[in-house]
């Protein structure tokens, strides 16, 4: 087994054991014997249980990151492709969090722990929403006088409801066609794309 699938799948057993036992409550021991790997193999790659649960969250964001990048290849108008990004965000996350069971409380008690692990994902999707909103100019779609500043706006208002969506605080009292329609009305009209020039462009 080569060097990165032997972490891959430590990385893979140990989000296993989080989930059903709870970080807390799971040792190195425990992740090396559910591994088949000896203590001295988990050790060569993580230094402390830390090291392995920061590893979990990283496989998780690049998991989210390429099903970002997926959506901005599809052959769909800069305008769709962008809330299909917001929401692609927001439901990946969401999923991640309830299928790993008691990652779930970590998730939040520890979101200032993962933050260091976040800033490659953070700096990936920035970049995904500028190629988009670039797209969205070049096509008269939206009108930004500063498209740096925009795609980071986007990014951490996105980041920024992530605990309250998860909640189901978020638009809890709107049936889902409401929740989209103000959703779509609210970021698209603060990028200056008008009905009218959505549809010439379609």
């Amino acid at each position: 087994m080569t060097v990165s699938k032997t972490k891959a799948k430590l990385v893979d057993v140990a989000r296993q054991l989080f989930a059903k036992m709870g970080v807390e409550n799971t040792t190195m021991n425990d992740i090396a014997l559910a591994s088949k790997k000896g203590r001295r193999t988990l050790y060569t790659y993580f230094k402390s249980k830390e090291d392995i649960y920061l590893a979990v969250v990283a496989s998780e964001l690049d998991i989210l990151s390429d099903m970002m990048k997926c959506v901005t290849e599809k052959n769909i108008q800069p305008d769709e492709k962008l809330i299909e990004m917001i929401y692609t965000h927001l439901d990946a996350v969401k999923e991640v969090v309830y299928r790993n069971g008691t990652l779930r409380a970590n998730f939040f008690r520890d979101i200032w722990r993962v933050e260091k692990v976040r800033k490659r994902f953070d700096a990936k999707e920035i970049q995904l929403f500028k190629e988009v909103l670039r797209e969205g100019m070049e096509k008269e779609v939206f009108r930004i006088d500063d498209l740096d500043m925009t795609a980071e706006i986007i990014h951490y208002c996105v980041k920024g409801i992530e605990a309250p969506y998860i909640r189901g605080h978020v638009g809890s009292y709107l049936n889902e066609e409401q929740r989209d329609s103000y959703v779509t009305r609210l970021v698209l009209g603060a990028l200056g794309a008008t009905e009218k020039n959505r549809n010439i462009n379609q």
